[in-house]
């Protein structure tokens, strides 16, 4: 049987009518509000990867005793191929997941997901102190708990699990702080992500203090309440392995007098939709990919010299930037600007253009210059069916692809000032 399913069965937890469903293919399985008539159907996730349970209340079980499971049920639990279970839709006392989240560790499940739960009262944790769990990955997404402040001694006692645990998502559950010493147990986190919550600049510099998440690489501060730059750098400054951070879709303004430096570490910066007029400075000095789509920059003149990939797509721009001021640059995306025509000198040197959407003059060069981009296989995606001319009014609404760029039409002078000659010539020649 499943570990939730032997767990609940083990707390006489299954009383409300529902079954599963297998998708032998994705190797997953999906449980609505099991039964104990309904048992049958859980046989067929034995051989799925990852379960989940959808639906159920569980408050009036808080009082039911907890049961030690037998040795037949330890070795059952430590053959199955689950790695991720998923709880979803559910009302969970703490009190009852303190008992029963122990007996995860007989299992090999790596992933444990809650979604659009509700955690009701405080747990007792101490049957959890010094147990080592498999699970590597924690996620809670839409989720309602008593806040994370005055909590320390429970993560305390988790410590021997949380120190080990190298993936935490906390995503859409209004959290609004992350105290030190909180930190400071998530010694082997990799990455985090508190998207879309209610932290404000007030709150990073406590949740990033000295010694908390001493290995964290990847941090998504994503959909926030965050607008100082200067303060959001100050705050990151002591995580030492820091490479992609995430700072999109919050409002972020600039603060004129900031000298703040960035970890050095940093190669992945988003900063899109964050309401943008300008760049903001100091940029990371290392970084490899930089992403400001979604803004209102008017122009981006600013040097990195070990840039890889520029993301500008949806501001204002009326030209691309100049290339030479990324020698490293490989890929640019500039969909739904301003643009009328691209520098051909400089973007044939990318490996990698992306320009739809643009308000594009179809004169000789501007046309030629974007058919030949695309004959080289720079333009990849979107071409020909999402570059269209809006200038001059003879082509307006027609495909770059289709302009006509000979040099019969697009340079008359190539042609007529030899036939003046041959005429000229033609003349002296009658005389």
């Amino acid at each position: 049987m499943t570990v939730a399913v032997l767990l609940l069965l083990g707390l006489g937890l299954l009383e409300a009518e529902g079954r599963c469903f297998f998708n032998r293919t994705q190797e997953h399985c999906v449980c609505y509000n099991l039964s104990q008539e309904s048992l049958g159907s859980i046989i067929q996730c034995l051989s799925a990867s990852v379960v989940e349970f959808r639906g159920g209340e569980l408050e009036r079980y808080v009082a039911l005793p907890s049961r030690d499971l037998d040795p037949s049920a330890i070795e059952m639990l430590g053959s199955l191929v689950i790695r991720k279970i998923i709880f979803g839709d559910l009302l969970v006392p703490e009190i009852l997941l303190a008992r029963v989240l122990r007996f995860f560790s007989y299992t090999q499940v790596q992933e444990l997901a809650f979604e659009s739960c509700i955690f009701k009262g405080r747990g007792n944790w101490d049957e959890m102190a010094g147990q080592h769990l498999p699970v590597l990955s924690l996620h809670f997404h839409n989720v309602t708990s008593a806040p994370l402040t005055g909590r320390e001694q429970d993560f305390s006692i988790l410590s021997s699990w949380l120190e080990t645990l190298q993936e935490l998502a906390v995503t859409g559950s209004h959290v609004t702080s992350l105290p030190c010493s909180i930190g400071r147990v998530f010694r082997a986190l990799r990455s985090l992500d508190v998207a879309q919550n209610s932290l404000g600049d007030e709150s990073l510099t406590p949740a990033f203090c000295k010694g908390a998440f001493p290995q964290l690489r990847v941090l998504s501060l994503q959909r926030n309440n965050l607008t100082s730059y200067h303060s959001v750098c100050e705050s990151v400054q002591l995580l030492p392995e820091l490479q992609h951070l995430d700072l999109s879709q919050n409002k972020l303004m600039a603060d004129p007098s900031s000298s703040c430096q960035w970890p050095v570490s940093l190669r992945i910066f988003n900063l899109s939709d964050t309401g943008l007029d300008e760049v903001l400075t100091p940029l990371p000095p290392s970084l490899e990919v930089l992403d400001m789509s979604c803004n209102h920059l008017c122009a981006v003149d600013i040097s990195l010299s070990s840039l890889k990939k520029l993301f500008l797509s949806q501001n204002m721009l009326q030209a691309a930037p100049s290339i030479r001021n990324y020698p490293m640059l490989d890929t640019l995306h500039l969909d739904n600007n301003l643009i009328t025509e691209l520098s051909w000198d400089e973007v044939k040197l990318l490996g990698h253009v992306q320009a739809t959407g643009n308000p594009y003059n179809c004169s000789c060069s501007g046309a030629g210059g974007l058919q030949e981009l695309a004959g080289m296989g720079h333009l990849v995606q979107g071409w020909p069916q999402d570059y269209t001319c809006h200038s001059p009014p003879q082509y307006q609404g027609r495909l770059v692809k289709d302009v006509p760029v000979s040099v019969l039409q697009c340079n008359s002078a190539v042609v007529i000032a030899p036939v003046c000659i041959a005429l000229a010539l033609l003349g002296m020649a009658g005389a």
